[in-house]
Formats: C-alpha cells, structure tokens, sequence
C-alpha cells in the first residue's frame, strides 16, 4: 500500500473512534464490532476485519463508518463490493471521512470507471493542504494512472486472457508461474492456507510456499501440491525459474529483508536446501526476483539496495570465470523509474519483459517489453503490453512459454478467485473459414456468389473480407481474425440475397479451420437454366407493384412457361414500421398481388402458393430507411418436387 493510502488510513481509524464516541449508550456492541474490525484494519488484515464490518453492517445497515472500512477492506477481495460499500457510504453520509474522495477515485479506477476516478481524485486533490508536496505528487501520478489507463482499454490488444482454473487458483494468492520445458510441470507460488508456515502476525495472511502440479489435459491440471523436501519454510518461499531442464529451481526466501537463493533437485525427487545466490546480488536489503539466461552467464534482478527512496530496481551481473556473479550493474534509466520494477525476464530474442508502476502503467504494476538494439547495444523504450494484459490494478511475474505462443501471468484483475491469480495469455489467432454457397431450395451449388465478411478489429475500427464462391462445388475460403462478430452480405449479380450474423469463436493456433455454410435464396442448376429469382420490392406500406416489378414479374412468366415443371412460392416480407399483426397482412397482400400479375399472365394457379412472413425474416437489419427498403420484398422460390421435403 502506498504512503498516501496509508496515511488516509490513518486519519480514518481516528475519525471513527471520534464518531462512536459520540453517541456511547448507542450500542456498546457496536462500537465493539468496529473496534475489533479497526484493530484488523489497522494492521491491513482486511480479511480478518472484514467479518466484524459485515456483522455491524447487519444489524446496522445505515452505518456509514462501517460501510466505509468495509468498502475499503474489499478493494483487494471482491472490486466490486468495495465500490458499492463506499458509495452507499457517500450517500449515508457524503462527509464520513475526509479521505472519502481518495477511496472513491481506487474503487473507480480498479473498476474502469476512470474518469469518475479522476473527478475523485480532484476533488480529493483540492482538500491537501499544499505545502504536503509528497502527497500531491501522489494524487497526480494517480490521475495519471487513470489517463492512462482511459487510453489504453481504448485500443485493446488482440489476446486472449484465460484465469488457469481451481485447481491452481484459491481465495488467497496466487502468484509467481514457472514452466518446465515440456510444458507438463509447473511451478507456483500460494498464499493459501495450505502452507508450511502460519499465519503472518502483520497481515493475517498466510505465509507463501512453492507448490508444483502436473499436466494431465489440454487445460487441466493435477491436485496442487508443496514441492517435496524441506524446502518451504515457517517464511515466505517463492518460485522464481528452473534451471539446467529443471535440476535446479531459483527462488525468494524472504529472510535478510529478502534474499535470491539455489536449490538442488535431489535424487528422490526432493529440493535440496537453498543457498544464496551470492553477496554481490543478495544485501542486507530486499532483492524480490530474478531471471538467468540459459547459459547461465548473466543475472537479470530486481533490488531496493541502491535505491534513495527504497523502490525496486533492475540490475544486471554476469558471472565471473571464478563462478562467482559479478558486481551489479543498473539498467539505466531508460528500464528503472521512481517507482518499483521489477520482476525481469529476457526472452530467447533479447526483449526484455518486467513489471513496473512507473512508465505509463495503468494503475500499480504493469508488464513492459523493450527490445534490444545489438548496434546501439542497449534496451529500447520500454512499450506498455496494453489491455486486456495489464488491468488498472497489479499484473506481474510474466513468464513466456519455452516456444513463446502463450504467457503466463499473476494478476489482480476481476472476475478472479481471490487475490492474486495466475492466468494464461494467448495471441488470437486468425481463423480459416471455408465453405459453400448453396441453394435453399434443393442445396445445389450457387457459384459466382460475392461474400463480405464486415466485422471490428479489437479497437473498434472496422473490418472487412471478401471471397467469390467459385468452381462448380461454389466453394469460398477467407482469413478473418477471431473471436468476433461478423455480418454476413452474400450478393449475387450485385444484387444482396442474403444477410446474416455469424459467431467466429477465438482461435489460439494456426492450424484451426472452421467450416460455415451459407444457403441462399437462389437456383443455379441446370434444370432451371441458371435463372435467377430477383426479389421485387415496395413503397412504405404499400402493396402495389413498381414498373421495374412488373419487368422482373415479366422475366419469371417467360421461365415459368419455358420450365412447366417448375412450381413456386411467393414469399411476401415487410419492414418493422407497424405492429406484427398489420404486418402480416400486408406481407400477404404483397404476395398476392405478386400471385395476381402472373396468374393474369397466363400461370396456373395451382403452380403458386402464397405466404407471409410480414416483418419475422429481415434480409438485413431495420436499422435505417435503406435496409428497410431490402426488407419490404416479395421473394420466389422453386417449390420441392414430389417426395421432397418442403423448404421452410
């Protein structure tokens, strides 16, 4: 928690006591549950203080002082809870506590309301007295977070973010994913109640062990378990990477403020015991994570030893032709920021990946990839990953799989199980979509068929792919991206026969093929000489037939005496301007007057059959005065012959 956060809490606790005070025959028990909750709180055992809250608020569902704590408690449980609370707080009692505006500003930035968090956060901004430089500097750089955050879910990636399941996650946190080569073993991090040591008497939460787990499925995996030997603690352990194909694990002991430690894979199966990592990168301050590159030659790690204000940094060793790692050296400026970075990884291409709450994060930590320059010989501008990856709150410990087609990540984000959880991070892939254009009537084959795949891409920005039905199977294929809606126009003769809406699931490899039919109102066979049944259209509630339907009208007659075989449907369609029922009817009298003309003309009546569809089957969407136009149509269709099944 930062040092404004705290001292917000600081003040509240006070204000509370104050206001309990002033009313002392009101409920004894009460002020008791708030005073038990606030004892908790103070120590930011939120979990523990929660309980207290919630009994209080119970009973008393108008304490605004109770829902406040408790809104403040939930931030790091259940996002949207804390906002509800603190809101219903506001309301109770828009002056329950100076620090209101602040809280009010989190709970809206966790929650991607940013620019509510921002009205917050100035308002709160306007109450600091400004001679406290620190704190305003504060509010700033969470305005910031907000604008940047606003900026970045505007133009969100194409990746897809999957929470790897409970097996792995629980209501505690989760954290810290290290992958073997074979994909098949995974190493993790667990605050859960399931560790070696007890409950930490700062925060209430459990200490933090390495468990492993198997792969047994695609997506599944076995009971989580801690790793054999002794090498969890009654202190925080954490998974940090393997090394030499899993014969050696590094990890974070958290004794000496914090140290980088080695252990042995023994020959049962068991870890050996961990040993420093070395005294030119372990100090008597905290070094949280690391990462060395394959050939075991250079050290990539976070640390707060060099830091004025106690923030971590990034550093680099190499190891020396004595085994032993050399002194640190910065990455720079261009890497390390006023804030905390942390949790470096190099890919197999030299991109360094790490997390940081500086740069232009989102909100707390955020995952930055730069690249390396081998002529300038230095990392570039570290680039933001973007949303959905990075959240308006932490995300950390990005790991990339041997091959590098997906990540692992520890996020607190929503919709998780507890805390922090691990996830995994797909590219969406494009999708191969093949089929046929085919005719509703008798399923032949309609070749020539223009399709227009119309969609967005993950900014919104529009999309569109086109293929022309070909050959005589009247086959199409496109390349679209994945993972979205698409509107179908299928045309022929540039005329629209066809709209429809089509779901194109995420596609996380290459290889994915996804076949999709369209039939369409169409005959294109040899019995019927390739005609074509062009739709007629109307006025605006209107049933009386255009000149240029009489000429369409006209070109069927001649087909249907050169084909006496032939029997059709007349089918009559509407906008959605009246209610259901009148347009029925005037679908109906559409049809009819279709019926008449060529029954006039010299067509057997027992050759047509009449229906109406009024405004149930829309060509396109009734969304403006030229779709609606396509919508009010007489359509013809080819009627099955004897021992067919009609065509609905």
């Amino acid at each position: 928690m930062n040092h404004l956060a705290k001292s917000c809490l600081r003040f509240s606790m006070l204000a509370a006591f104050v206001c309990l005070m002033a009313d002392p025959a009101a409920a004894q028990s009460k002020r008791k549950l708030l005073r038990t909750g606030n004892k908790f709180f103070d120590k930011e055992n939120y979990r523990q203080a929660i309980p207290h809250y919630e009994q209080l608020i119970a009973s008393d569902p108008n304490n605004a002082k109770a829902l406040y704590f408790a809104g403040i408690s939930y931030i790091t449980f259940d996002k949207e809870k804390a906002a509800d609370y603190l809101y219903r707080a506001q309301k109770l009692k828009p002056n329950v506590d100076k620090d209101l505006e602040y809280w009010l500003g989190r709970v809206d930035h966790i929650n991607y309301r940013f620019d509510t968090a921002i009205e917050h956060y100035q308002a709160y901004s306007k109450n600091i007295k400004k001679r406290n430089l620190e704190r305003q500097d504060e509010v700033a750089q969470l305005i910031q977070y907000s604008k940047n955050a606003k900026r970045e879910t505007a133009n969100p990636k194409d990746v897809f973010v999957k929470n790897l399941g409970g097996t792995i996650n629980t209501l505690y946190s989760e954290h810290s994913p290290v992958i073997s080569n074979d994909y098949n073993y995974l190493l993790f991090t667990s605050r859960s109640e399931n560790t070696t040591g007890s409950q930490e008497a700062k925060d209430g939460e459990y200490f933090e062990d390495i468990f492993e787990t198997n792969r047994i499925g695609e997506d599944e995996w076995e009971t989580t378990r801690r790793v054999p030997g002794n090498l969890n603690t009654a202190v925080h352990e954490a998974s940090i990477q393997l090394l030499e194909d899993g014969s050696k694990m590094m990890l974070y002991r958290s004794e000496n403020n914090g140290d980088i430690m080695i252990s042995e894979r023994q020959a049962d199966g068991s870890w050996g015991p961990a040993k420093s990592i070395g005294s030119n990168i372990n100090s008597k301050n905290f070094e949280s994570d690391a990462y060395m590159t394959p050939d075991g030659q250079t050290l990539y790690f976070s640390t707060s030893n060099y830091s004025e204000n106690g923030d971590l940094d990034i550093y680099v060793s190499q190891r020396q032709k004595n085994g032993q790692w050399g002194r640190p050296k910065s990455m720079g400026k261009t890497i390390n920021t006023p804030f905390d970075d942390d949790s470096p990884y190099l890919a197999k291409d030299g991109t360094l990946f790490f997390a940081s709450r500086g740069h232009n994060s989102m909100g707390g930590y955020d995952i930055f990839s730069a690249k390396y320059d081998s002529v300038a010989r230095r990392f570039a501008k570290p680039v933001n990953l973007g949303s959905p990856i990075n959240t308006p709150d932490d995300d950390t410990y990005y790991r990339l799989a041997p091959d590098g087609s997906y990540a692992y990540l520890s996020s607190y984000r929503i919709g998780g199980y507890g805390e922090k959880d691990i996830y995994t991070i797909n590219y969406i892939r494009p999708a191969r979509v093949v089929g046929q254009v085919l005719s509703s009537t008798d399923n032949s084959p309609v070749s020539g068929v223009e399709l227009i795949f119309n969609g967005l891409q993950a900014d919104k920005r529009p999309i569109s792919y086109r293929d022309i039905s070909k050959s005589d199977s009247a086959s199409y294929q496109v390349q679209i991206l994945s993972g979205r809606t698409y509107q179908v126009q299928v045309s022929k003769d540039n005329q629209v026969i066809k709209t429809e809406e089509i779901e194109i699931p995420v596609v996380l490899n290459d290889t994915t093929t996804i076949v999709r039919n369209f039939l369409v109102d169409y005959v294109d066979t040899a019995a019927t000489k390739r005609f074509a049944f062009k739709n007629i259209y109307y006025d605006t509630d209107k049933y009386v037939l255009r000149p240029e339907s009489v000429q369409e009208l006209d070109r069927l007659v001649a087909y249907l005496k050169a084909n006496p075989t032939v029997n059709i449907s007349i089918e009559g369609h509407t906008d959605s301007r009246a209610s259901d029922s009148y347009n029925q009817t005037l679908g109906s009298n559409r049809a009819d007057a279709a019926f008449d003309y060529l029954q006039k003309q010299g067509i057997s009546a027992k050759r047509m059959v009449t229906v109406s569809y009024g405004e149930r089957r829309p060509a396109v969407p009734n969304t403006s005065a030229e779709n609606m136009q396509l919508n009010r149509r007489t359509i013809f269709k080819v009627l099955p012959r004897e021992g067919e099944k009609p065509v609905q």
